[in-house]
């Protein structure tokens, strides 16, 4: 009688284990990130044990000074293994370890509770998908992604899969009303000069270029008394221009025809 329990519950492990991978093919709906607000959880639980040489890395188009509210920003998940089959998820989350902005899905991922997860098996391991700044300042933000590189053989517990995981942490750009510095930049778009005109009190201030990688263009400083720029030297493109005083910092958008 024992022997035939075992036997029916062997056969009903077999549809349950092919549902569990199936469900884990298209991505995972619960936290698998590897996120404190995910409780440091990853797919290492059920893919580990392999060695397949993964790594991945986290690279966005935010620039290093920080995220502006309410923005839009692209989000890439990058890996390198010796497989050729690969899943993920993403979270964002502030120092309080809760989960800010909003992500949109990409091609190969789709968005789960507020995290980003593969919609099928990706050869590659990239995926590449758009966050929403939050629209009030929440803080730091970091982004945690936990990716599983499979060894292929369709099997979910035989150890000889290997998940890696990576983290990026960025400022925000939001400064309360009495640390914000107006200023006006004309022409803007511009191609040989610009001219900012600082607010009445204000004398000087220290103005600096980030492309669109948030790498530091170009600096100068400015003062009522000679307030143009040359900006001849940046290529074509657009640009986060911040200008700072001792106590105000003040960003725009630039464009260089």
């Amino acid at each position: 009688m024992n022997k035939n329990y075992l036997f029916k519950f062997l056969l009903l492990l077999i549809p349950v284990s092919a549902f569990l991978f199936m469900a884990s093919s298209g991505g995972r709906q619960d936290g698998r990130s590897g996120s404190p607000g995910d409780g440091g959880n990853t797919c290492a639980q059920c893919h580990n044990g392999g060695n397949l040489n993964a790594s991945v890395e986290i690279t966005t188009n935010i620039p290093v000074t920080g995220y502006l509210l309410n923005t839009d920003y692209t989000i890439n998940v990058n890996t390198t293994s010796d497989s050729n089959t690969h899943g993920f998820q993403i979270a964002a989350e502030n120092s309080g370890a809760n989960k800010i902005g909003t992500f949109v899905a990409g091609d190969g991922s789709r968005v789960a509770n507020n995290r980003v997860t593969h919609s099928r098996p990706s050869n590659t391991g990239d995926w590449s998908f758009t966050w929403r700044s939050p629209a009030t300042d929440e803080g730091r933000v970091t982004f945690y992604t936990a990716v599983n590189a499979a060894n292929g053989n369709g099997r979910a517990f035989d150890n000889a899969d290997q998940t890696v995981t990576a983290t990026t942490q960025l400022s925000s750009l939001s400064i309360s009303d009495a640390q914000r510095l107006e200023f006006s930049t004309f022409p803007n778009p511009a191609s040989d000069n610009i001219s900012l005109q600082l607010p009445t009190g204000t004398n000087s201030a220290k103005v600096e270029f980030y492309d669109a990688v948030g790498r530091l263009a170009l600096t100068s400083n400015i003062s009522n008394e000679n307030n143009s720029i040359d900006v001849n030297s940046l290529a074509k493109g657009i640009y986060l221009l911040k200008v700072a005083t001792t106590d105000k910092i003040g960003t725009q958008r630039f464009v260089k025809n």
